[in-house]
């Protein structure tokens, strides 16, 4: 399951559907959340805003992650938001994922955020229970047409400190070329298990040229965990903020990993480390080296124009053969939040709600950063969405009604995990530890990691 490839759309964590640069699949940095939060400890304020200009506009900050594409439709959404709104303007500031997170982190020390800023779910808790985000229930923003998870995703001790900006589900990706190749029939997901997974990546693998495996491995993000906790009743974190699952929950998801390489039905360790490091258009699932692997759903469009060619949404496997059983969730893909420090709080307010709810911006983001949340915007746009997109809504339509509970924000610290958790990976596959030793191993990291 490279379920490492958050991408900056996603996302998942994550890591951009539209980006083609790594900090992909369901993978986050630890790093840059560790450097958030030691700058973030320097101050527990969120930073200035623009004064009002001399011609009596009020000028807000706008931060964002992501390529050009999405800097392309986010300023057509600023347009928008400005033609109906003249004395409001929108000062667009945006970068990658990769120094995103360190020079919002400087910012916020320095008192000098952004008005709006676009977050993420690993660092939302960080920067809201320090006091750097604005809660926004106080403010006139409509979340009536918002899927209750999606909405709660964004709600912690401080309020709703974030709304979602996009909607997206963690799911297996297909390529049928490769399924047709090997001449082998594409799963029933609404049926299969871990064991029909493992088998079928198994035939695909063998009858398929040197190279060429029936699935990408998984086990370098907090993402794919999740998932298997989640089938076993357990989870990643508690809505305490600690850990929901021991050191046997972990082992028995590395124990499987070990069971697919050992088949034949993932690729080897050295392959994996090598596979991490190559960019989503690169990816094995594009270049047709893999006949699946664990992507969120909006990366579906990037990796079809990276493929040539179409790609099949899966649910996960479940390990009851129950597609009720696969317990999936509708994750934020993103946040719109608000420094707690803007003077223009109201103006502010105005704009996530224009983004949020307004059709004119719907139509200007399409989905970029994954599923629009609101449902009557996402019905308003659904004719000038891609096909790759219309099947992504589809897929997030199709499982609604299979959705397990809404899993527990990330604690402060949680951060650290990802790289906690591709570390003991690779000490895994390389034999240096035992899926038990690991477990232990890690779980000690993590509940440091969580609790300091």
């Amino acid at each position: 399951m490279p379920f490492s490839r958050q991408s900056k759309a996603a996302s998942p964590g994550a890591a951009e559907a539209r980006s083609t640069k790594p900090a992909r699949r369901f993978r986050r940095s630890g790093a840059v959340a560790a450097a958030a939060a030691v700058v973030l400890a320097l101050s527990a304020c969120g930073g200035g805003a623009a004064p009002t200009s001399a011609d009596g506009k009020v000028e807000l900050r706008f931060s964002w992650w992501g390529g050009d594409k999405r800097a392309q439709l986010t300023q057509d959404a600023i347009a928008a938001f400005e033609a109906e709104n003249p004395n409001i303007k929108i000062k667009p500031e945006f970068g990658d994922w990769s120094g995103y997170w360190d020079k919002l982190a400087t910012q916020v020390a320095a008192n000098d955020a952004p008005d709006i800023i676009q977050m993420d779910e690993k660092f939302i808790t960080e920067y809201s229970t320090r006091g750097a985000l604005l809660d926004l229930s106080k403010y006139d923003i409509d979340t009536a047409k918002f899927d209750e998870a999606a909405l709660n995703a964004g709600k912690g001790s401080k309020g709703l400190t974030g709304v979602a900006a996009g909607i997206n589900a963690a799911t297996i990706l297909a390529n049928p070329a490769v399924f047709k190749a090997a001449g082998v029939a594409l799963p029933d997901d609404s049926t299969w298990t871990w064991e029909d997974f493992g088998r079928i990546a198994a035939e695909v693998t063998s009858k398929s040229p040197k190279g060429t495996y029936g699935a990408a491995a998984y086990g370098t993000d907090e993402a794919s965990l999740g998932v298997w906790l989640r089938q076993d009743g357990k989870s990643l974190y508690t809505e305490d903020g600690k850990l929901g699952f021991e050191s046997g929950d972990i082992a028995s998801w590395w124990t499987l990993l070990k069971e697919l390489s050992a088949k034949k039905a993932v690729p080897s360790a050295s392959e994996v480390v090598e596979a991490e490091a190559a960019p989503l258009d690169q990816s094995g699932l594009a270049t047709g080296k893999n006949g699946m692997a664990f992507w969120w759903s909006n990366q579906l469009p990037a990796l079809e124009k990276a493929a040539g060619s179409d790609l099949k949404i899966l649910r996960m496997p479940s390990k009851t053969g129950d597609s009720a059983d696969t317990k999936l969730w509708y994750k934020a893909s993103q946040f719109w939040s608000a420094s707690s420090r803007t003077k223009h709080p109201e103006e502010t307010a105005k704009f996530i709600n224009f983004l949020a709810n307004n059709v004119k911006a719907g139509e200007a983001l399409l989905a970029d950063r994954g599923v629009a949340p609101n449902s009557d915007v996402r019905e308003a746009i659904s004719a000038k969405l891609t096909p790759a997109d219309i099947k992504v809504v589809g897929f997030i339509d199709q499982i609604k009604g299979e959705l397990g509970e809404a899993p527990a924000p990330p604690p402060k610290g949680a951060g650290a995990i990802q790289e906690i958790i591709k570390r003991y990976t690779s000490e895994v596959l390389f034999d240096r530890l035992s899926p038990e030793e690991a477990g232990q191993k890690a779980v000690d990291e993590m509940k440091s990691a969580i609790s300091s």
